[in-house]
C-alpha cells in the first residue's frame, strides 16, 4: 500500500497502460501471457520488460514463470489504479496514513475536498475459501476471484452507505472505485476501544441505528463492538458488505446473530444485562 501511494503520482503512462492490461486480461488469464501484453498494449516487448520490472520492484505486479512466462496484478497494483482513477476524478488529492486495518480492508486517511477516510478492501487477501463461505457475492470460478471479490465488496458497500445515510448514523459516501470506498473521516475510536460513561445510552443508540437501518431495508449481518465508532458521544455503525436485505430468507436469525453479538459485548464489558427479547423487538418492529 505505501510503494502505490509513493509512486502513483510518478507512475508513468507505460506503467499504467500495463496496469490496465493486467486487469483486462486477468479476466481469462490467471497469469497474463507476455505475447498477450504486447498485442494489447501495442508497445515493444523491450519497454515491457523494462516498465514491469519497475512495476514488480514496486509489488504491483508479480511474475510467474511457469508453464509461461507469465504476469498478474496484485493488490498494490489494483491499488494503485483506483488511487490513479480517484485522483483524476479529484475525489483525493493526498493519501494519508493508515488509521484502520480489519480481516479483509486496510483503511487510510486521506485529503479530497476535506479530510476523508479511503478504505481498501482486501477479501481473500488471508482467507479466501472462508469468505467465499460467508458471501453469495463471492465468484464461485474465475482466474482472478480476489480481484472480483474486492470489486463487490466495496460496491456493496457503498451501495449500503448510500442507502442508509444519513436516516442512520453512518459513515458518508464520497465515491467508490475498482475495490475502494472514499467516505467522510471519522474522528471516532471503536467501541471496543472505549470506557464508555453511559454505556445504557450508548447501547441503545446502537440499537436504535440498527432499527433505523433494518427499516430501510437493510440488516448489518457483521455488527459487533470492532465495526462501531464513538465519535463525540455518538455512535457510527462502520463495515457494511456483508449487509443483506430484511426480505432474506434468513433475516430473523441474523438480525439476532447481530444483536447478540451487541449484548453480549455490553454485558462482557459493563454488566448491562439488556433483555434480549426487548432488544430483537426494538430492531424489527
Amino acid at each position: 500500500m505505501g510503494v502505490a501511494a509513493e509512486q502513483i503520482r510518478s507512475l508513468h503512462k507505460y506503467e499504467k497502460t500495463i496496469l490496465l492490461a493486467l486487469e483486462r486480461g486477468m479476466k481469462r488469464y490467471a497469469w497474463v501471457p507476455l505475447e498477450q501484453l504486447r498485442t494489447t498494449t501495442n508497445l515493444a516487448e523491450s519497454e515491457i520488460t523494462y516498465r514491469l520490472s519497475r512495476l514488480i520492484a514496486w509489488g504491483m505486479v508479480r511474475f510467474n514463470p511457469v508453464p509461461y512466462d507469465g504476469y498478474a496484478l496484485v493488490f498494490g497494483g489494483y491499488d494503485a489504479l483506483a488511487l490513479a482513477t480517484l485522483t483524476h476524478k479529484g475525489t483525493i488529492s493526498a493519501l494519508g496514513s493508515q488509521i484502520g486495518e480489519g480481516k479483509e480492508s486496510v483503511v487510510h486517511d486521506a485529503l479530497g475536498l476535506g479530510p476523508v477516510a479511503i478504505k481498501f478492501h482486501r477479501v481473500g487477501g488471508r482467507s479466501f475459501s472462508s469468505a467465499r463461505l460467508n458471501r453469495d457475492y463471492m465468484p464461485e470460478e474465475g482466474h482472478c476471484p480476489w480481484l472480483i471479490a474486492s470489486r463487490k465488496s466495496a460496491e456493496r458497500e457503498y451501495e449500503a452507505l448510500k442507502a442508509l445515510h444519513p436516516k442512520v448514523s453512518v459513515p458518508l459516501p464520497i465515491d467508490q472505485n475498482r475495490h475502494t470506498v472514499v467516505m467522510a473521516l471519522i474522528n471516532g475510536q471503536n467501541l471496543n476501544r472505549c470506557r464508555l460513561e453511559a454505556p445504557k445510552e450508548i447501547l441503545e443508540e446502537v440499537l436504535e441505528n440498527t432499527r433505523l437501518a433494518y427499516k430501510a431495508g437493510v440488516i448489518h449481518a457483521d455488527l459487533s463492538e470492532y465495526n462501531i465508532l464513538v465519535e463525540d458521544g455518538r455512535v457510527v455503525l462502520i463495515d457494511w458488505p456483508q449487509w443483506i436485505a430484511t426480505d432474506h430468507p434468513n433475516a430473523g436469525a441474523i438480525v439476532g446473530r447481530d444483536v447478540d453479538n451487541i449484548l453480549a459485548y455490553f454485558l462482557r464489558k459493563y454488566q448491562l444485562d439488556f433483555p434480549r427479547e426487548d432488544a430483537v423487538q426494538w430492531v424489527i418492529g
